[in-house]
């Protein structure tokens, strides 16, 4: 009866079936490798407001004549865009076409520091101090409420 919900009109998301995932999982386990980071090609992300509509159809209704959608809104710390790597991490060409193997980087020197004082802050439960230790081991999280160190606006 309805109506059917999606949180945003642009969000997009990686589909693909079980037999194919299950498939490539596989794969990458055989290739494995200590420390490598595997990446399956999944294709190209789907527009959930039109995997919606798809289905709304395939029940033989029409969307917003016999069923509404309705947006609820992007939840704190979702992406509209799944973002596999981001454009700093890169990643190389497996002997498998639909296989990736994400570049490793180097641990800044600084990391057993930092993994320590991230527990110690964890332990004594202050959201915005561990928001900033986590930028500070990872610099590409983009933390809520987290002045940035960019040089932009952007809290």
């Amino acid at each position: 009866g309805g109506p059917v919900t999606v949180t945003h009109p642009e969000m997009r998301r990686y589909f693909m079936t079980i037999p194919e995932a299950a498939q490539l999982v596989l794969q990458a386990g055989g290739m494995g490798e200590n420390g490598n980071v595997y990446i399956l090609d999944m294709g190209e992300p789907v527009r959930i407001l039109d995997l919606a509509k798809d289905l709304i159809r395939l029940a033989g209704l029409e969307p917003y004549r016999d069923i509404d959608i309705i947006f609820t809104g992007v939840r704190p710390g979702e992406k509209l865009f799944e973002e596999l790597l981001t454009a700093e991490e890169g990643a190389e060409a497996s002997c498998h076409e639909k296989i990736w193997v994400a570049k490793k980087s180097p641990l800044p020197s600084e990391f057993p520091h930092l993994l320590e004082e991230l527990y110690r802050v964890a332990r004594l439960g202050d959201d915005l101090v561990l928001r900033q230790v986590l930028k500070r081991l990872i610099p590409t999280y983009q933390p809520e409420g987290v002045p940035a160190t960019d040089g932009s606006d952007r809290v």
